[in-house]
């Protein structure tokens, strides 16, 4: 068998493992991955309520927050998950087979495809709610996911090579994250920022990502300031380091 066929074997046989490692064997644990972000949007849409607070334009605020907050958290639970993808799993690179790469290749897809599903559910329980229904431009929607899915999967791709020299990598993660959910857009749009803020912000790839799938998703919304170049250039780059250090790290493995 062609080994890019059996490559691919061994990542779904490790989505597999992953789903039932991390939801276990009841459909709770599939439904609390859904209703996490689900709480956290609805968390943050009652406090605007409570405060009076109305999302720009007048847009709805729960798709304004969740299309602010999701690619968010995408971004962040794809690079936490990968950090921990060869310390949940040492085990595992015993089988020549498994690499490193493929561990975190297994943790981010499983990421990305909650994520979407709970997105869908969120948006899809409140157009029912509010009979309306109304997507831009879906591709673009998928895009912005896309990019924030890449920066976190090359970030926690170089996180997980760098923890096998070093637990200290385990203990920056969250500081490195925490600060961008209040510098990434999600409760407020970059474009009606002043152009020195919103040029600041802009050096923040994540932004780029939120504000895609803002203007994905509303009509008319404005998002001129942001593109695709440049998250995929950081991607390219977090990529690149990533899987060099893979290698390194593999061969560190091999010798332990």
């Amino acid at each position: 068998m062609h080994p890019i066929l059996v490559q691919i074997q061994v990542v779904y046989a490790l989505i597999m493992r992953e789903t039932r490692t991390r939801f276990g064997l009841n459909r709770l644990g599939y439904l609390w991955a859904i209703l996490e972000p689900m709480l956290f949007i609805a968390t943050f849409a009652l406090v605007f309520r409570i405060f009076g607070r109305v999302a720009p334009e007048r847009m709805p605020i729960v798709p304004f927050l969740a299309t602010g907050f999701m690619p968010y958290l995408l971004f962040r639970e794809t690079s936490g998950r990968g950090l921990h993808a060869i310390e949940a799993n040492r085990g595992l690179l015993f089988y020549p087979q498994v690499r490193p790469l493929d561990l975190v290749l297994a943790r981010v897809l499983l990421e990305i495809a909650t994520s979407f599903v709970a997105f869908a559910i969120i948006v899809g329980v409140y157009c029912v709610y509010s009979g309306q229904f109304e997507v831009a431009d879906p591709l673009q929607v998928v895009i912005g996911f896309g990019l924030a899915a890449g920066i976190g999967a090359s970030l926690g791709l170089i996180l997980c090579a760098a923890s096998v020299f070093s637990t200290l990598v385990e203990r920056l993660h969250g500081p490195l994250i925490r600060p961008l959910f209040w510098f990434s857009g999600l409760m407020y749009p970059t474009g009606h920022l002043p152009l020195a803020y919103r040029t600041l912000l802009s050096y923040n790839p994540i932004v780029h990502a939120v504000e895609l799938t803002r203007a994905g998703y509303f009509r008319g919304y404005r998002a001129d300031h942001v593109g695709v170049a440049y998250p995929l250039m950081w991607i390219a780059i977090l990529a690149f380091l990533g899987l060099t250090l893979e290698r390194v790290a593999r061969r560190r493995l091999v010798l332990s």
